[in-house]
């Protein structure tokens, strides 16, 4: 994959990720429960104001996916919903090797989900390459990648 632009902080990111999602219509975001929920809310917010439908659906489960919408305190899980949508983004905690979860029956996932979809879009959005260095972008072709990096400085 190329680098087809370049942010910077979260803010960047999410200009980034509302960019490349303006055209779809119900996005559905996967990731590991607790780890990647808050990713997804957080992503949600930059759209707010749009119709979009999303959702967000913990690893694998398909039938525990729940509607993200904004309530008092920002963007929050509500109620069952179907998953399927034009746009999936993947989130990077998926591929984290302690989750176990084999990229290809993610893939079927993805699949099933976008299956009667024209306008399909497969975004991955991770910290250090993750879906490269763990060789997800051999079974699951990503229209694009949101790579972000971490610098952490404590300091007193």
């Amino acid at each position: 994959m190329q680098v087809i632009n370049t942010s910077k902080g979260i803010g960047g990111q999410l200009t980034e990720f509302r960019k490349l999602v303006k055209d779809s219509k119900k996005i559905t975001f996967i990731g590991t429960p607790g780890f990647c929920t808050p990713f997804a809310e957080l992503m949600s917010f930059v759209l707010r104001d749009t119709d979009k439908e999303m959702a967000f659906l913990p690893g694998l489960n398909k039938d525990m996916a729940q509607a993200i919408v904004l309530k008092p305190n920002g963007m929050q899980l509500d109620e069952s919903v179907n998953p399927v949508a034009d746009t999936v983004v993947l989130l990077g905690g998926l591929a984290m090797p302690k989750t176990n979860i084999d990229p290809k029956i993610m893939k079927n996932l993805v699949d099933e989900l976008l299956e009667n979809e024209d306008n399909k879009l497969i975004i991955g959005v991770c910290f250090q390459s993750m879906f490269i260095e763990q060789k997800w972008t051999d079974f699951i072709n990503f229209d694009y990648i949101i790579d972000a990096d971490l610098t952490n400085n404590i300091k007193k």
